[in-house]
């Protein structure tokens, strides 16, 4: 198991214990055998993306973080985020300068022309044999299909890994806190309890300067927003994968003592919206929806 997986791997053998589900009880609850959750959790394989939402959802855990750990771990699994071959050094040039053997005597005029003629049939049949391997590659590329063609192409590069945030201050600015290792272990500055049973956060990254919101329990048509007195960042929910699963918004600058607003607003055309604050540095806090109106003549 490499460094970069360690992180997935521990995370899902943690949130499985958590939640007391067995081997035999994943296996018949999710598309995948007891062996193959045993290589999943023990490191051996990578598990597919739908096996970590799986896990999630039987555990009734969001899994925004464990889907950023999953891209993190599969990149370097893959072979896309592995670190390029360094080619071998040259070797140093010596202060020697070749000298002409004593024995052997200066070459003949018809043995240079000699091995001109030579040189240069090497060249002829050297560039004939480039035309026809050429044009054979050029014919395979035009019989390929497409897909075969672009997997002939070459790879992008790769990029080195790390678990450093990819962002700070104004540079995450509506941007993705997961993509960008802001969602890893951040602060959460105020939960929420929406009427209609959503559970709304917002969260906070130190080290990236930036909070956002997530939600989940949410309906298809809600919509959160973030603030902290600039931009404001939204997210719909706009089906029912979303609904069933962790959103969040883009992110947005903050610094210590900045106070960032969030709103919840509910697809359902008599709820109105419902926002609720929190101050970066202060002290964490749970907020609760206000008590519905009593209808008079109770």
């Amino acid at each position: 198991m490499r460094p970069e997986h360690t992180p997935l791997f521990a995370a899902l053998r943690e949130l499985r214990a958590g939640a007391g589900l067995s081997l035999a009880a994943l296996a018949e609850r999710t598309p995948y055998s007891k062996s193959s959750w045993e290589r999943y959790l023990n490191g051996k394989s990578l598990p597919p993306r739908q096996a970590v939402r799986a896990l999630c959802r039987l555990a009734d855990e969001p899994d925004g973080r464990l889907l950023a750990l999953w891209e993190i771990a599969e990149s370097h699994w893959s072979g896309r985020g592995a670190p390029a071959p360094t080619p071998p050094a040259p070797a140093p040039p010596t202060d020697e300068s070749p000298r002409p053997r004593p024995q052997e005597a200066p070459p003949s005029a018809g043995a240079g022309r000699r091995r001109l003629g030579g040189s240069r049939l090497l060249v002829v049949l050297a560039s004939a044999y480039t035309v026809i391997v050429g044009g054979t590659a050029a014919l395979l590329f035009v019989l390929l299909p497409d897909s075969e063609a672009r997997e002939a192409g070459p790879r992008p590069g790769s990029v080195p890994f790390s678990l450093a945030p990819q962002c700070h201050g104004a540079a995450c600015e509506g941007r993705d806190p997961m993509r960008l290792i802001c969602g890893i272990d951040p602060d959460t500055l105020a939960a929420y309890r929406t009427a209609t049973g959503a559970h709304v956060e917002l969260r906070h990254s130190e080290k990236c300067g930036a909070s956002w919101v997530r939600a989940w329990g949410t309906e298809v048509g809600d919509r959160l927003d973030v603030t902290a007195g600039g931009p404001t960042h939204d997210v719909r929910i706009r089906n029912e994968d979303d609904a069933a699963t962790f959103v969040y918004t883009g992110m947005t600058e903050v610094r210590t003592g900045s106070t960032v607003r969030a709103c919840f607003r509910p697809a359902s055309a008599g709820g109105g919206p419902e926002c609720f604050e929190a101050r970066v540095g202060g002290a964490t806090t749970t907020t609760r929806p206000p008590s519905p109106p009593v209808a008079s003549g109770q």
